[in-house]
């Protein structure tokens, strides 16, 4: 994508009511309002769903789709992929859809305690290389991270094109004894998978199962 495009998206995020780019001085300094206050932002008390490294939203919007009953917010750093996820959730009117803009690791600092009822992390960098292990998506230090804004019996997904990451991931969960829910290696294959798992696929996603790359799924609870 050329500058002048993601200028042009940037500019055009701005002016978007469903896009949200706090800077990081204000959350650093706890006076980002949204923190507690999400419901007051979708005007209802749906439970609230959070999609980690979201890129164009795919996921998220698939989600709100499918349960117009939550709200789902898209989290990633980059803004020009945010446009699209954003963009489309306008043209089609879902007011239960809203991204942010900002880096991962400041979750707990957007979000307040029991605030979210599930995570969705979907084809994460699964950071493979021993010295990238700070910033594996399911590391203990994130996991934590989530707890904190997770409420009580809230759900976490890991769905990935990565057996090392699925691997990793288990292993974690099992090491640390929290409750994994359902683990499938291959969904397209293995029956079994919920229907959110099946039916929505990624631009990437379609890339990986095109290469024959089996498709994995992890449901786990850390609280």
């Amino acid at each position: 994508m050329g500058s002048k495009n993601k200028l042009k998206r940037f500019r055009e995020n701005e002016t978007f009511k469903n896009v949200v780019q706090p800077n990081r001085k204000e959350i650093e300094e706890g006076t980002f309002t949204l923190k507690d206050n999400w419901n007051d932002h979708f005007g209802n008390n749906n439970p609230i769903v959070l999609e980690l490294g979201c890129g164009k939203g795919e996921y998220t919007l698939g989600l709100a789709r499918m349960y117009p009953n939550k709200n789902f917010i898209g989290i990633d750093i980059k803004g020009a992929r945010l446009w699209r996820g954003a963009k489309t959730a306008i043209e089609e009117e879902m007011g239960n859809v809203a991204f942010v803009r900002t880096q991962i690791e400041l979750i707990d600092q957007i979000f307040g305690k029991n605030e979210v009822s599930e995570i969705w992390i979907t084809f994460p960098d699964p950071q493979i290389k021993y010295k990238r292990t700070k910033h594996r998506m399911t590391n203990e230090v994130f996991l934590k991270k989530y707890a904190e804004v997770l409420m009580d019996n809230g759900l976490m997904h890991l769905k990935t094109d990565s057996e090392f990451m699925h691997g990793y991931t288990l292993g974690l969960l099992h090491g640390t004894g929290r409750e994994v829910i359902y683990a499938n290696h291959d969904v397209y294959k293995n029956e079994g998978s919920p229907k959110e798992v099946l039916s929505i696929q990624t631009f990437y996603e379609k890339q990986y199962l095109e290469q024959g790359k089996p498709i994995t799924y992890i449901k786990f609870r850390i609280n």
